[in-house]
């Protein structure tokens, strides 16, 4: 067994929480979101984000706003919805039982 693959599969699990994590902070710009994922050590590329930025904008995670930029054309700053708070605060307790759990087991 592959242990870089293992990893990848367990940074795959975890993107979609990182993500709202940081858009629960303040809306954002896919690039900025990219570049927080990689100075957090989870890397990402846009060919991984942006189909999953529009899932969960279709899933009413997630919603946009078009703001003018000083260079080029105007960009896309994602925000969550109510419905992707809610979604969040359900992953949080997901998140605090298998890390209690894991760390049970890593400890006993």
């Amino acid at each position: 067994m592959n242990v870089d693959n293992v990893k990848s599969q367990m940074r795959k699990g975890m993107l979609e929480y990182c993500i709202l994590l940081l858009l629960h902070k303040e809306p954002a710009y896919a690039s900025d979101i990219i570049q927080k994922l990689k100075e957090a050590k989870l890397i990402v590329v846009e060919g991984t984000l942006y189909p999953l930025l529009t899932r969960l904008k279709n899933d009413d995670q997630l919603e946009y706003d078009w703001v003018e930029s000083n260079q080029g054309p105007p960009r896309k700053y994602y925000k969550l919805t109510s419905k992707g708070e809610a979604f969040l605060g359900e992953l949080e307790i997901s998140w605090r039982e298998l890390n209690a759990t894991v760390n049970h087991i890593a400890t006993n």
